[in-house]
């Protein structure tokens, strides 16, 4: 049996309405309890501020196009080697093995696994992998240590469900969700680009409304959005559909995002890296922020959640299934690229990227980010996310964290920024707000797991797991967030006054969906017509 009382720390917990109270959190076998016996081990935590474990609700670490991330970018690995770390053993934890990798902005497996618990974070979900390169990323998930882990799957462009959707075979749609769901192993629906990269391969790179049709005149935007919004309901899956918009990085697409948002009013929908997705101006001739248009919506209309996306300045690595995009950003940069078309499923594209405080768009990207941050009533429905590696990388939260509490510090940094592409911004017109560590503990947190249905995540009450951070409290939020001075994972301490002691391996978080096993017979025919992977070496 393994108990610990953590003493005298001053507790966020909004998921349970703790805001900054004292008082004692006791840990016995991997979850919260409501008390232990006077006798049980103690943490003083005295001056410190006590949360839950982070949750990242929106990154990119284990999926094939993380690898080929990867592989693009040698030469951060050669500067940044990862050193096994000192893992100590006692009575209470298993032995473990310590392992070495590499650091930069696509870390390897075990890196990332460290330094997300570095950070104080405890589970993190991967945003897009494909169908047919599930088995991978559950096997880079198995060898990343600590963390709890899940992944979205990718849907939306894959000639099956079109098939469906063009023949009104709505309840085979749904089948379809469910069995590949169940088949992958994985938690959500991940749409990206809806029809855009089917279209992409007819070497359509925009598309003018949600009504173009992609290929059959019944497969459009609309069509494959509310198909796979529907089904994600119907199956009452714990996260509503995740939704990349059409026309991702275009000048005026603020106008596509807020069309999408209205084809699924009244329906739970998420929409994934908004600052990506909040361009006001004209095509092809000027960028403008649309944050507060996406804000104004988004206040009105609580069946909408969302995660920023925050372009933070420095080394980032864009990488998405969307490749019509990453064409877009290859072309204009000259950069080096890799472009993959992945089995009839999906794209995928990867760029290795700088965003420059010095850059005009740059600098407008970074503004719009802390725009529908600062602009959000609600901010258990607006998380945080840097879209890692795409914005740059989870290392960057803490000084996301600071550009948020504090107003003097963000207004340094605007100073250095290209002032160029500022005018009629909310930021340049001086938005004063400051995040109290409250609203940092729900957008970091409670409210992720809210948006996950993680009723055992985000909070610090009875019977959730015993995933806890503490912080040394600073006035330097940067070096405050970066440090915890403990980590617990399950109950278990794996950061201790900064130092990584343990890796236990984390669990994975899965949907199971109910469905029609009548649907498998279609699906292998399929296969067998049309697919190089045999039905049965599909999946996970």
């Amino acid at each position: 049996m393994s108990s610990l009382r953590i003493t005298g720390g001053t507790v966020h917990d909004p998921a349970n309405n703790i805001d900054g109270e004292v008082r004692d959190i006791c840990v016995l076998n991997g979850r919260i309890v409501a008390s232990l016996p006077d006798d049980a081990p103690r943490l003083d935590a005295r001056d410190m501020v006590v949360m839950p474990g982070g949750i990242d609700l929106h990154a990119h670490v284990a999926s094939a196009s993380v690898n080929v991330a990867r592989r693009m970018l040698p030469e951060e690995h050669a500067m940044d080697p990862a050193r096994a770390p000192l893992l100590v053993r006692d009575r209470d934890a298993d032995i473990t093995i310590p392992r070495s990798g590499s650091g930069g902005t696509v870390p390897s497996t075990f890196t990332t696994g460290y330094r997300y618990a570095g950070l104080g974070y405890t589970t993190v979900f991967d945003a897009a992998v494909a169908p047919v390169s599930a088995r991978d990323a559950h096997a880079q998930f198995d060898d990343t240590p600590i963390i709890d882990t899940g992944c979205y799957i990718l849907m939306g462009n894959d000639a099956y469900l079109h098939r469906q959707i063009a023949g009104g075979e709505h309840e085979r749609a749904r089948d379809y969700v469910a069995w590949l769901l169940r088949t992958t192993k994985g938690y959500a629906v991940k749409i990206v680009n809806p029809g855009g990269i089917e279209l992409w391969k007819r070497n359509v790179r925009e598309i003018t409304s949600l009504d173009d049709a992609a290929g059959d005149p019944k497969v459009t935007p609309r069509t494959i959005l509310e198909t796979l919004a529907g089904a994600a309901n119907a199956l009452n899956l714990p996260h509503p559909v995740h939704i990349h918009c059409n026309n991702l990085g275009v000048a005026g697409n603020v106008g596509t995002t807020l069309d999408t948002m209205r084809a699924l009013s009244g329906r739970r929908a998420h929409f994934t890296h908004l600052q990506f997705q909040s361009y006001a101006g004209e095509r092809g001739k000027s960028y403008a922020s649309g944050a507060r248009q996406i804000s104004e919506y988004m206040a009105t209309h609580p069946e909408t959640s969302g995660d920023v996306g925050q372009v933070m300045f420095g080394q980032a690595c864009t990488l998405t299934a969307d490749g019509a995009v990453e064409y877009l950003l290859h072309a204009s940069t000259g950069r080096k690229w890799a472009n993959i078309d992945v089995e009839l499923e999906t794209g995928c594209g990867v760029v290795p990227y700088t965003y420059r405080d010095k850059a005009a768009m740059a600098s407008l990207q970074w503004a719009i980010g802390l725009e529908l941050f600062l602009l959000s009533g609600d901010p258990w429905r607006l998380v945080l996310s840097t879209d890692h590696p795409n914005g740059g990388s989870f290392m960057s939260y803490p000084e996301l964290i600071h550009l948020l509490m504090d107003r003097s510090f963000r207004d340094e940094q605007i100073k250095r920024i290209n002032p160029k592409m500022l005018a009629g911004s909310a930021l340049a017109d001086g938005l004063s707000r400051e995040y109290t560590l409250n609203e940092i503990a729900i957008i970091t947190r409670a409210g992720p797991a809210r948006l996950l249905g993680l009723s055992s995540k985000g909070h610090l009450g009875a019977g959730a797991d015993a995933d806890i951070t503490i912080y040394t409290r600073d006035a330097d939020r940067s070096r405050m967030f970066a440090t915890p001075r403990y980590v617990l994972k399950g109950g278990t301490m794996v950061v201790e006054e900064g130092q990584l002691r343990r890796a236990p391996q984390g669990r994975r978080h899965q949907a199971s969906p109910a469905y029609d096993p009548a649907v498998e017979r279609d699906i292998k025919q399929y296969f067998g017509r049309y697919l190089s992977v045999a039905f049965e070496n599909y999946g996970a």
